[in-house]
Formats: structure tokens, C-alpha cells, sequence
């Protein structure tokens, strides 16, 4: 009879084990999700303690719990769902994806289950209290939300097109509109650019778009059937038109960056009538030739700095494409250092970002990854792209990493356009438009004089 209540307080469990498997499966990625897994995880646990008899409630509802949302996010495509990989990015991955849903649903549960049974010794207590204290601060943190510094008598939100997040900035709803595509899956680059865009906004209302899968539009990436390449060019062609409906302009501009850059141009192809330019800047024109040159690039690199478990680990797994994103990881890890290029950085300290987006940064850029970039892989804008029909700038660092730049400057010596230009930014790396802010303005007054 005692062990009765523990089993229905364990199925009580396990349903919201299942609940939260199915709706969080990659961890509370919003605000409302993490607020509603801390408190009905706490109150089932409160319930399960002051109802339970058994000491076994202490054993079976979280062993239940956690086996039901293991099985739930069963098949959900990313490394942040699957078998824990043992690699740098595996382990930050693990403690920011698992880690933090444990810190959210299980450690609440369990503090829940305490406080329902009763907590009598004076330790027991204090070892009940400091976590309780402990997630009621990280609940606080997680609860204040993204927000944007207002602009008098202009433009200042981050406004939502469907599931997409995008961040709106202009010191005058009247200036022409200008839609950022940025550029690895599931990155995001408002924080770069509140840091180093500013004089934008005094020329466009710049719309900076957080891509599926990606800061804001993390929550997106699920159902991962729908992130396909058609998809994520739909995505640019959607918010296009709702900068278009909202601000009365017929055409916008198109910036698009790296990864982003190809799919600006896949959505040109398909609807030009929506554009009245484009800028391109650290152009990709066919990532499995980019991915080739990165990898005999950084093994050669390994070789004449002896680094040498690099050479070992390249040189194992093979030349890309591989069947995974733990293949690309040491692609990942040593371009930079391999091109001599700045670390990259998100601007995370901005306040566009919750607390939830900054902690889920490289998780949303990995399952993304591992989603779309198996999906990019067919494109070649040589063959795909042959011209542009509307006038294009190009915006080109000096020191871009070879495995962009001599495939860029392949399709851009063959490409047709009513006009182009192309700006070599000297001593800019791959990032040359928050390297040298400066520089991209000069393109975009030369595109508005034009």
C-alpha cells in the first residue's frame, strides 16, 4: 500500500517528464517556458512529497521524469537532443542544453519533493534553502526580458514576423529599409550590430533578422522538417514583405553576410521585384568547395605550427562533406587561428538578448547547423547564379579566409548585373562590416547615391 502512491506520483512525473520532452525538447528556450517548467515542476514535486508515504517517491518521480523526457525528444534532429559527444563544443553543448534543463525542471522537482515532505534537521534545511535561493535568483535573471534602447522620433523595436524575431532600428520610419540576412545557421548578430551599426540606422531602417533556428528564432528550428533550403529563403522573402507593407516602400535593400549572403541571393532570383539592390558582404558562392579549401588550409597550417593532433584528427576523419556537425567542429575551431582572423564574437552583452538566448548561443548554431548545412550543400552560385538582377556592392576583406575568397572572386569575375562593384577592405577579415564599420557606410552612401 505505501509503495501505491509513490507509483501514481512517479506517473504524474513521467506526464510531465513527457509534456515537457515533447513541447522543450531542446531545454526552455523562451521566458514563459522556463517560468511555467520551474513552477509545475516545483508543484508537482511539493504535491508528490506531502502525498507520497513512500520514500520511494524520492526514487521514482525523478527517475520517471527523466526517463519520460529522454524518450519524448527521442528523434529530435542536434546535437543538443542527442548522446552526449566528448569535444570541446560537446561538453559546452551538454552543460548548456541538458545542464540547464536540469537546473529548471529536475533541480525544481526535487527541491519541490523536499519541501512537501517536510524538512526538519537545521542542515537539511540550509542544504534545502541555498538551491531553492539558487534558482529563484536564476529564475529572476531568466524572467527580465530582450529589449531595445528607444531612438526619439524614430524606429526602435524587436518586433516578431511569424515565429522569426527581427530587430528594427532607424532614427526615421521615412529613411529607405534595409533587411541584414547574417551568417552561420543559428547565429545572430544583433549584438553585433547595436556595437558596431549604428550609423546605419541614420540612413535605413535597418532590419536586422534573427534566421530560423538562430537568437530570437531558436524556437523555430522545431518542426526541423520544415528548415529546408526553400524555407529559409521563404524566411527573407516574408519579412521582406512585411518591411514592405509596413513601411510603404515598394523595393528594400538586401545585405546579406557569409552563409546568409547565398540565400539574399537565392531570394533576388525568385523575386527581384521586391529589391532595389543588393550588398554582399563576405560572400559564400559554394560551401562544399569553401569547406575543401578550409580543410587542406588548416591541415597545412597544423603542419607548419606543429600542431600536431590536429594534422592527426583532420587527416582521420577525412576532407569534408561529413555526416555530421562534430565532423566540422575542428573546421570550426581552428579557421581563425588558420587565416589569422579575430576571434568571432556575438556581442552577447547587449540587452537584446534574454538570458536564455546568450546560455543557448552555440546550442542554436549547432542543431541549426546540423539541419540546414546538409541542405546548402547542392548550391553553387556559379552554376545557380550566374546574374544578379538587380545592382549589386560587395564589400570584400582584405584578409578574407582563402576558402571564401577565391571561390567569391570565381563567380564574381563571371557574374552579369545591370551594375558591381566590388571594395576591398584592407587588413579586414571575414567580418569586414563590423571589422571596419566605417567602410560599409561609404558602400551603402555610394548605394543610395546610385
Amino acid at each position: 500500500m505505501t509503495f501505491l502512491p509513490a507509483f501514481l506520483w512517479g506517473l504524474a512525473a513521467a506526464l510531465w517528464g513527457a509534456v515537457v520532452g515533447w513541447l522543450t525538447p531542446r531545454g526552455p528556450l523562451t521566458i514563459t517556458q522556463a517560468l511555467v517548467s520551474v513552477a509545475v515542476s516545483a508543484a508537482i514535486g511539493w504535491a508528490a512529497g506531502r502525498s507520497g508515504r513512500s520514500r520511494l517517491v524520492w526514487l521514482v518521480v525523478p527517475v520517471l521524469f527523466v526517463v519520460a523526457l529522454e524518450i519524448a525528444r527521442t528523434g529530435v534532429a542536434g546535437p543538443s537532443t542527442g548522446p552526449p559527444h566528448g569535444s570541446p563544443f560537446g561538453v559546452i553543448v551538454l552543460v548548456t542544453g541538458r545542464g540547464l534543463q536540469i537546473v529548471l525542471t529536475l533541480l525544481p522537482l526535487l527541491l519541490g519533493l523536499a519541501v512537501g515532505r517536510g524538512v526538519r534537521r537545521r542542515l537539511s534545511r540550509v542544504l534545502v534553502a541555498l538551491p531553492t535561493a539558487a534558482v529563484l535568483l536564476l529564475t529572476a535573471a531568466v524572467a527580465v526580458p530582450a529589449r531595445t534602447a528607444p531612438i526619439p522620433g524614430g524606429v526602435a523595436e524587436l518586433a516578431r514576423v511569424g515565429r522569426l524575431g527581427v530587430m528594427i532600428r532607424s532614427t526615421g520610419a521615412d529613411l529607405p529599409v534595409l533587411l541584414f540576412v547574417p551568417g552561420a545557421p543559428g547565429g545572430s548578430e544583433l549584438g553585433n550590430v547595436r556595437n558596431h551599426l549604428a550609423a546605419v540606422e541614420q540612413r535605413f531602417v535597418m532590419a536586422t533578422l534573427d534566421r530560423r533556428g538562430g537568437g530570437s528564432s531558436y524556437p523555430a528550428l522545431d518542426p526541423t522538417s520544415r528548415v529546408t533550403l526553400g524555407r529559409a529563403v521563404d524566411d527573407i522573402l516574408d519579412v521582406a514583405d512585411y518591411l514592405r507593407e509596413r513601411f510603404h516602400q515598394e523595393k528594400i535593400y538586401l545585405l546579406g553576410h557569409s552563409g546568409g549572403s547565398i540565400l539574399s541571393v537565392l531570394a533576388l532570383q525568385r523575386h527581384p521585384e521586391k529589391f532595389a539592390a543588393y550588398i554582399g558582404s563576405g560572400q559564400a558562392v559554394d560551401l562544399p568547395e569553401s569547406d575543401r579549401i578550409f580543410y587542406d588550409d588548416i591541415v597545412a597550417w597544423a603542419r607548419s605550427t606543429g600542431r600536431a593532433e590536429v594534422v592527426q584528427q583532420l587527416t582521420a576523419q577525412g576532407p569534408p562533406p561529413y555526416a555530421d556537425v562534430w565532423g566540422y567542429e575542428p573546421i570550426m575551431t581552428y579557421e581563425n587561428q588558420a587565416y589569422d582572423q579575430p576571434a568571432p564574437g556575438f556581442g552577447l552583452g547587449v540587452k537584446e538578448y534574454t538570458l536564455l538566448q546568450k546560455v543557448h548561443m552555440l546550442n542554436a548554431i549547432l542543431d541549426t547547423w546540423s539541419v540546414l548545412y546538409p541542405r546548402m550543400q547542392g548550391i553553387d552560385l556559379r552554376r545557380d547564379a550566374p546574374s544578379l538582377p538587380v545592382p549589386a556592392w560587395f564589400l570584400l576583406g582584405g584578409n578574407e579566409m582563402r576558402g571564401l575568397r577565391v571561390v567569391f572572386e570565381d563567380w564574381y569575375a563571371r557574374l552579369r548585373a545591370p551594375s558591381k562593384k566590388l571594395t576591398v577592405v584592407p587588413g579586414a577579415g571575414h567580418a569586414a562590416l563590423f571589422e571596419q564599420p566605417e567602410r560599409l557606410i561609404e558602400v551603402l552612401d555610394d548605394v543610395l547615391a546610385g
